[in-house]
């Protein structure tokens, strides 16, 4: 059911949900779904082991994480997730593990995208049907670009094969190829269980316009981080956040603020943390939220092809800006341990060459970071040895090397 048929405005929604929230949690969580689906909610990242496989404790330690220090809401198996890599199994399986962390404790938005309209509808129905999925999110169609007749039929097509579990909408032509235009939009929203959008046009007036067509109680979230605020200014109601990953606190601190209309806090949170938003999209999200994660020591750095560790340059870039805002330390990584050199060995081209690194070295990443282009077909790690000359000896007495090298960390 969506707000529209509770008769509330937004902004007397907001402040219900808000009291709710703290005075009356038990009550809040039986709360219309579409009334609780204000302020931050996080896209989580999908942790991997080295071998590539979802790494399920990180996951849960991540998702409790993001519950405990006061996400208003969760989104598993977004594009953030690298959803289009996961299988079917492991897709549900990431859904399901949210479900069972969380427990209730806030809302579940659920990604479900294909641009085969058939299969986005298949998936829609499957997830629907999970008790603990409060709503769905669906991205316009990507490759195909349908036309604007074309989005709409496609997402009239999910939100009526779900009956009444309300659909959020993302708008995100930059990666989709599509754009879901505001008179599209508008059209949609008087669809009863499309409650809302994740707008990352990146079009400030677009949204603006966006938000002046749909119904009052419809749900306009920024998809950017940067542009959080302003779109909150707008009439917008929070942030499906990629920066939710890293600092929860924060972000949910942030837009709760804006929300309040309390812009002093709002404006200085994100003047602190404005750089992070702006870094994690430094090369294609989510390789930076993911690199930043590892650095914390909240998941181990890897991606699933056609994603590749990022470039140094970039990572370094990254590393300091992560430090800057307080969320690692230098050296990243774990201090003073035991263990500190590792050797990098690859055969991406010709020979094989090695390299020696300090283990706080932001390339190195514990033995972990892969130069762009490398993986484990053509690449390995040695070590990590305790000292400097342990793993320099070790790096003369390797055999079939043609070229040995220290990376400027040592």
């Amino acid at each position: 059911m969506g707000t529209a048929a509770l008769g509330c405005p937004s902004s007397e929604a907001r402040l219900v949900v808000n009291f709710l929230r703290e005075f009356s949690p038990d009550l809040y969580s039986r709360y219309p779904i579409p009334m609780q689906l204000r302020g931050c909610g996080t896209a989580l990242v999908t942790p991997f082991h080295q071998d590539g496989s979802i790494d399920d404790t990180a996951l849960r330690n991540l998702v409790a994480w993001q519950v405990e220090s006061g996400i208003d809401f969760l989104i598993p198996c977004g594009t953030t997730g690298e959803t289009p890599t996961l299988t079917h199994d492991e897709w549900l399986h990431v859904i399901d593990t949210t479900i069972e962390v969380v427990a209730g404790r806030v809302p579940i938005v659920a990604g479900a995208t294909s641009n085969s309209t058939h299969d986005a509808v298949e998936k829609a129905k499957e997830i629907a049907a999970h008790s603990g999925v409060d709503a769905i999110l669906t991205a316009s169609p990507y490759y195909n670009k349908p036309t604007q007749e074309g989005q709409y039929r496609h997402f009239k097509a999910i939100a009526e094969a779900v009956g009444d579990k309300p659909i959020i909408l993302y708008n995100v032509p930059s990666r989709t190829g599509t754009n879901l235009e505001p008179g599209t939009l508008a059209r949609l929203a008087e669809i009863p269980n499309i409650v809302g959008v994740k707008e990352a046009s990146g079009n400030m007036t677009q949204i603006a316009e966006a938000i002046s067509l749909v119904p009052e109680t419809f749900l306009v979230f920024s998809g950017d981080d940067a542009v959080t605020l302003p779109v909150i200014a707008l009439g917008g109601v929070g942030i499906i956040s990629v920066a939710g990953n890293e600092i929860p606190h924060e972000m949910a601190s942030l837009t709760r603020a804006a929300l309040n209309n309390d812009w002093t806090t709002a404006r200085a949170l994100n003047r602190k943390y404005l750089p992070l938003m702006q870094a994690n999209f430094i090369e294609s999200s989510p390789l930076p939220v993911k690199a930043v994660l590892a650095m914390m020591g909240k998941i181990e750095e890897v991606y699933r092809l056609p994603l590749l560790p990022m470039r140094r340059d970039t990572r370094s870039r990254l590393q300091k800006i992560a430090t800057e805002v307080g969320l690692i330390s230098k050296p990243a990584g774990p201090a003073a341990e035991a263990h500190d050199f590792y050797i990098y060995e690859n055969w991406a081209a010709g020979p094989h060459k090695i390299v020696l690194h300090r283990g706080s070295c932001g390339q190195c990443s514990h033995g972990k970071g892969r130069p762009s282009g490398h993986d484990v077909n053509h690449a390995r790690w040695h070590g990590p040895y305790a000292t400097l000359a342990e793993a320099r000896d070790t790096a003369h007495t390797m055999t079939g090397v043609l070229i040995r090298s220290e990376c400027k960390c040592v």
